[in-house]
């Protein structure tokens, strides 16, 4: 697909969804304890908040008791400027949470598409640049869902890559996230494993792994709380950030991009 400049960054819009009590069943690789449902609703305010102070109108969906993870609307869905694609996430806990997502996404585009198939994508491993999208494979994502999906965006008009993600990382983007201009804030890990060829990389300071998942969205870089180096580190290549709080996020693997599903519609 042809560069198209701020694809990755520029947005008019998010989706996001309150986070349920129930959260405290949500999913995790290891038990740093249950999240509260309320101080998690209560970063989630300021989290909302930051999108529409960066520009964006802002659909914030009740929560599903019925769907511990659900607050984490990136996974089962993943927008493009004209078009939303449903996912097909790989815990059997969250198999309904695209179809419960899926007339909040109608509301805004006027093509709501279906991964075909039978395999299954997790949103959080899916990494979009400005010329390129990055499908890496995980526990979550199997090479049948993420081929499907690479030629359903083939289709679409946009380049698409298979990639392995690294051993111990949950979710592509766990480790990696575009900070916009061709620049990729990644661990050590990631950037050693070569998916990312000649673009500029930042690399996560040592013992800040987690910051690796921060969201650019138009002028600024939302950036977890608690992890100086890393702010100071995407300060240092030129971007502006805003920290915000994720402590409950994390108790169940989440991070700031797993919590919206950003697009432009203009």
């Amino acid at each position: 697909m042809p560069h198209r400049d701020g694809l990755s960054w520029t947005f008019t819009h998010a989706v996001t969804r309150t986070p349920a009590d129930s959260v405290t069943d949500g999913l995790r690789a290891v038990d740093t304890g249950n999240p509260s449902g309320a101080a998690f609703r209560a970063e989630h305010v300021a989290y909302v908040e930051a999108l529409q102070a960066a520009g964006l109108t802002v659909d914030v969906l009740p929560p599903l008791e019925a769907y511990p993870d659900s607050c984490f609307v990136e996974d089962p869905a993943f927008c493009l400027p004209n078009v939303a694609i449903l996912l097909r996430p790989g815990a059997d806990s969250r198999s309904g949470e695209a179809g419960e997502i899926k007339s909040a996404l109608e509301t805004r585009f006027d093509k709501v598409l279906e991964i075909p198939g039978e395999g299954h994508v997790d949103g959080g491993d899916v990494l979009m640049l400005d010329d390129e999208i990055l499908i890496g494979l995980s526990a979550r994502t199997n090479k049948v869902g993420a081929m499907a999906f690479a030629t359903l965006l083939g289709d679409l008009g946009y380049n698409a890559r298979v990639a392995e993600t690294p051993d111990g990382v949950l979710h592509f983007k766990t480790a990696c996230s575009t900070l916009g201009k061709g620049v990729i804030l990644a661990t050590k890990v990631m950037i050693d494993s070569g998916f990312f060829g000649d673009r500029k990389t930042v690399e996560v300071p040592e013992g800040e792994d987690y910051a690796a998942n921060v969201i650019r969205v138009n002028d600024v870089v939302l950036v977890p709380e608690g992890y100086p180096k890393t702010k100071a580190a995407v300060e240092a290549a030129g971007f502006n950030t805003v920290v915000l709080p994720t402590h409950e996020a994390r108790k169940v693997d989440g991070g700031l991009s797993c919590l919206s599903l950003r697009f432009s519609l203009s």
